[in-house]
């Protein structure tokens, strides 16, 4: 395949606008849903109750929604769980009744459905809901932030800036993408949107030190060529890390049963989107925020100017002449 050629060097700047442009309307379309339609908190952050039944037969999901329909908990979720003849009930909301022995009530309410026992049943207060939602939108800030620190220390600030706006452009669209399909969130979800972030930053220092590498070793003065030479370079790597991820998660998401389903979908998103921004966003924003070849090689230069000095200072010392 021509991708794959390492000798290849694509213009991926020079259509850095269109790609841009693309890209802000998925991140608009993104925070339109998120702000009219909303995601779909699960239990795990409003509270609710979860009650897992398993069935001496297949289990009657239809004539179970039928039953709860003309009940309170109408508004329960019903889903196979692991196998068809075990299913996972989820009651969003709390009430005194929830809080009071629901497994027995379920007893009652679902007797003439068949045969079954009810194998699990948690409860979450409100409250608990509250505070785990806060804490990981807590975590999610701090990851940023950490993120921010690290890329500044470790290369400039423009490019922590462009590693920021790039994961920003990533959960943003993927969060989008939750809110379009009504996918439930809970803590999975939130471990999956956590998960993306390390992915898309893992392969967005990569194209980063690559372009460090070619500004220090190159004569290049035009950053659009250097970062077209670096992020060819590193196509390849991307482009395989991301094939092998993509087929682990499509596998899950296809085979890994309804409890997995919500974050396996997630990282589905997160990878095809993450490899995009990689190759085609983050670089665009290091060349948006004018960052300066010249600049950079003479504060490189003055670095191991000061280096050399430090070593000859030391070298003279250790020789008694200082």
């Amino acid at each position: 395949m021509e991708i794959f050629k390492s000798n290849k060097v694509y213009n991926f700047m020079g259509k850095r606008l269109p790609f841009l442009g693309f890209s802000s309307l998925l991140v608009i379309a993104s925070i339109v849903l998120l702000l009219t339609k909303g995601v779909n908190f699960g239990i795990d952050f409003v509270g609710g109750t979860i009650v897992q039944v398993k069935y001496e037969q297949k289990a009657p999901i239809k004539e179970i929604r039928e039953t709860l329909k003309s009940t309170e908990y109408h508004n329960a979720s019903i889903t196979e769980f692991g196998s068809a003849d075990e299913v996972v009930i989820r009651i969003t909301g709390s009430s005194s009744n929830i809080a009071n022995d629901i497994g027995d009530e379920m007893h009652v309410l679902l007797k003439s459905t068949g045969d079954f026992e009810v194998r699990r049943v948690d409860i979450v207060g409100p409250k608990v809901g509250g505070e785990l939602r806060e804490k990981g939108l807590m975590a999610l800030g701090l990851s940023m932030l950490v993120i921010l620190a690290y890329v500044s220390f470790r290369f400039e600030w423009r490019f922590a800036v462009a590693s920021i706006l790039a994961l920003a452009h990533d959960v943003t669209i993927a969060l989008g993408a939750i809110a379009l399909f009504n996918v439930e969130v809970n803590l999975d979800i939130l471990a999956a949107i956590l998960t993306i972030l390390g992915y898309s930053l893992n392969d967005t220092i990569i194209v980063f030190d690559r372009i460090r590498e070619g500004v220090q070793t190159s004569k290049e003065t035009i950053l659009e060529k250097v970062v077209n030479e670096s992020v060819s370079r590193t196509l390849s790597r991307t482009t395989l890390t991301s094939l092998t991820t993509f087929f682990v998660v499509i596998t899950l998401f296809l085979f890994g049963g309804e409890i997995i389903h919500g974050f396996a979908f997630t990282m589905l998103v997160g990878v095809i989107v993450g490899t995009y921004s990689s190759i085609f966003i983050a670089a665009s924003f290091l060349v948006q925020l004018k960052f300066s070849i010249n600049d950079f090689r003479n504060k490189e230069a003055e670095k191991q100017k000061r280096q050399k000095e430090k070593d000859k200072i030391r070298a003279m010392y250790e020789q008694g002449t200082v």
